[in-house]
């Protein structure tokens, strides 16, 4: 049983990272694409815009694939890790804990769950 969570976990978060990703870099499921993503970037200070959305909406969805997959999770999980900081760092820090006010409560549980696959391996239920 601890396999098949691990699965439910890495697909859950790690699609969900994949779904964040393409709407940054492809405007899939109603996201601004990279455009959108590198213009609003730009009003929070993140320049260049464009490198910024690129990187960002590659992080999560490599990110994403690897995670779920459950291949090189070490690194999906670095990737995930890595976005979701910047997130807290530019945006969601400033307004607190909670993301009832917009805080940076989400941001840190996925990166506990992010760390904790991480460390523990991805279980039996890998692509390769």
């Amino acid at each position: 049983m601890i396999n098949l969570g691990l699965l439910i976990i890495r697909l859950v978060v790690g699609l969900t990272f994949v779904g964040h990703g393409a709407q940054k870099l492809f405007g899939w499921f109603g996201g601004a694409g990279l455009k959108g993503t590198a213009g609003w970037l730009e009003s929070i200070g993140a320049k260049p815009g464009m490198l910024m959305a690129v990187l960002a909406g590659a992080g999560e969805f490599v990110g994403g694939l690897l995670f779920a997959a459950g291949v090189l999770t070490p690194i999906g999980a670095a990737l995930i890790v890595i976005t979701m900081l910047v997130s807290i760092f530019t945006v969601h820090g400033k307004n607190g804990y909670w993301a009832t006010e917009g805080g940076f409560e989400y941001n840190l549980v996925l990166i506990a769950v992010a760390v904790g696959i991480a460390l523990i391996g991805p279980g039996s239920y890998v692509l390769f």
